[in-house]
């Protein structure tokens, strides 16, 4: 009890400031999320290669776990999800590219091929580290080496409450808006292209580091609640066990008042 105790403490500390970091970034990333989806729906594909549908014959699946344990079914939700998505996509062929050691865990026993499992990403999570992730799958999709990228992870409501999110990540969705009403409502300096060029890399990375910064606070959220759980039943199980000792206490007390009365009766007799 005193262990699950510490360990909820441990993860309400973290929680705070890894909620924070969500929360900070959530809006930012959404809104150029929002930007990049409206202008995608105006441009061809020689013009932005990320927005290039082609037949879906090669998908990378991209499961956001933890490197730990002891945190409830954040883990196991996200195998779940990502081998019902599997059982979606069946007659294509699925990669896997797992970020914790939890999610390579999770395949490492199964045929699919692992092509890569980034565990270190927990131990310095920043916009940096995210980035180069992020670059090695958009290079790979652009060498067709995938026809579609899609990440698995949970996404943080509150404590209690963690949802898990499939999410497009290429090629990137254009919105249904006509191409006309959606560039009206930007003006371009220097050039809608020139802007594209860094504007497009710039936002799939962020959505990464959004996707990331989710998931470990969903993590400390689920481990929170967990070790919550866990102290509760320990404390529960402490008081069954002191009943169940003070009862054999009692009778053992019993027995030895009977054994000296039984004692000094036949000394009597």
């Amino acid at each position: 009890m005193q262990i699950t105790s510490a360990m909820k403490m441990v993860s309400a500390a973290k929680l705070k400031r890894a909620q924070d970091a969500s929360q900070q970034m959530r809006p930012y990333a959404e809104k150029l999320q929002e930007i990049l989806e409206n202008l995608s729906s105006t441009l061809d594909t020689s013009e932005n290669a990320f927005s290039a549908e082609r037949e879906v014959e090669r998908v990378l699946l991209v499961p956001i776990a933890a490197n730990r344990g002891l945190c409830g079914g954040f883990n196991a939700n996200i195998i779940k999800a990502t081998k019902s998505r599997i059982k979606e996509l069946e007659g294509s062929e699925v990669k896997i590219f797992a970020v914790g050691k939890k999610a390579n865990d999770g395949f490492k026993r199964s045929e699919l091929e692992i092509v890569e499992n980034n565990i270190e990403i927990w131990n310095d999570l920043t916009f940096e580290n995210s980035s180069e992730m992020a670059q090695g799958i958009m290079e790979g999709y652009l060498n067709g080496d995938y026809d579609r990228v899609e990440i698995i992870y949970n996404h943080f409501k509150n404590a209690a409450v963690q949802e898990v999110l499939t999410e497009q990540f290429l090629p990137v969705a254009s919105t249904e808006t006509q191409g006309d009403q959606a560039a009206g409502e930007y003006i371009f300096e220097p050039g809608k292209l020139e802007i594209l060029d860094e504007l497009i890399p710039k936002s799939l990375k962020t959505q990464i580091f959004k996707a990331l910064l989710d998931s470990i606070a969903s993590e400390h959220g689920a481990r929170m609640t967990a070790m919550h759980k866990a102290t509760d039943n320990a404390n529960d199980l402490r008081g069954g066990l002191k009943l169940e000792y003070n009862k054999a206490r009692q009778a053992s007390i019993t027995n030895e008042i009977l054994e000296i009365v039984g004692g000094a009766e036949a000394l009597n007799g």
